[in-house]
């Protein structure tokens, strides 16, 4: 999948801007409600007798290629399926948009549906795994939500979606306490060792099913 140089060139200025601005976010523009506040720490123990979580646990075993990405924004975790099975699980912070899928540029939704790794960044928010957000749903959507006039002028239908980890600037002096807000512009946000960890073991095209 080709990553459009626009796409990069606003990821990389919005990553700029608001590493500075995110520490003071709480709620989206409209009053939004945040989700319940996850408990920042450490990945989340799964607890499984599978053959791939058993192989993941083993001291020095190599570590299972990951098939899929599931994002619960509900439940703010982001779980590694690899053979089918959940071998890591992680607290994740995500825009203050609200629940349901992304309607348009600026509404600081984290996506809903089904979409791709579509490439990364190192360097951007220490690693951005980009998110191939929007997929043909989201542009029907936003197709028929203009249609009926409910897009705000001048907004798009948005894009440089991705998960990432917290990067320098302000919010490096907080991983992990970063989780206790949803402060992205409608991204996934891990710590960088995460991330590391996430971009490690997942390749690019691998799966990515963001839920509600």
């Amino acid at each position: 999948m080709v990553l459009w140089l626009p796409a990069v060139l606003a990821a990389a200025s919005f990553a700029a801007s608001f590493a500075l601005a995110a520490p003071s976010l709480t709620v989206g523009p409209e009053g939004a409600p945040t989700a319940a506040a996850p408990t920042p720490g450490a990945p989340v123990a799964v607890a499984s007798t599978s053959s791939a979580a058993a192989l993941a646990s083993r001291p020095g075993a190599p570590l299972p290629r990951v098939t899929e990405i599931r994002i619960d924004k509900s439940e703010h975790t982001l779980e590694l399926v690899a053979g089918g099975e959940v071998v890591r699980s992680y607290r994740v912070a995500i825009g203050p948009g609200g629940p349901g899928p992304k309607r348009h540029e600026g509404d600081l939704r984290t996506p809903v549906g089904t979409y791709r790794v579509a490439g990364r960044i190192k360097g951007l928010f220490h690693q951005f795994l980009i998110v191939s957000y929007p997929n043909e749903e989201d542009r029907r959507r936003f197709a028929e939500l203009k249609r009926r006039g409910e897009v705000p002028p001048g907004r798009g239908i948005g894009h440089s979606i991705g998960i990432h980890g917290v990067g320098g600037g302000a919010l490096r002096a907080r991983a992990g306490a970063h989780k206790e807000t949803d402060w992205t512009l409608g991204c996934i946000a891990l710590d960088d060792d995460e991330i590391d960890e996430v971009a490690r073991r997942t390749p690019d095209g691998a799966k990515i099913v963001i839920t509600d």
